[in-house]
């Protein structure tokens, strides 16, 4: 199955949130209609990144890696390097 890691980016106030999902589609709507409780104030949201991966642990481990970076210039400079 594919996964795929994504960053969104809040229309209201410029903040990122990293997660990972098997249906894009499908979880930014989620985050739109604020079904998910850590980005419902700061809808509305959109991609501005995705990333394929092979595997949901694969996805998860790369999740995990770019929220330690805690810094939104280490997280658009890793775009960079992967688009």
């Amino acid at each position: 199955m594919q996964y795929h890691l994504y960053i969104l980016e809040s229309l209201h106030n410029g903040q990122f949130y990293i997660g990972q999902t098997q249906n894009l589609d499908k979880r930014l709507e989620k985050h739109n209609r604020g079904y998910v409780k850590s980005t419902k104030n700061k809808r509305p949201w959109k991609f501005l990144f995705t990333f394929e991966c092979d595997s949901r642990a694969s996805a998860m481990a790369l999740e995990k890696k770019l929220k330690a970076f805690k810094s939104r210039k280490r997280i658009l400079a890793w775009i960079d390097d992967n688009q």
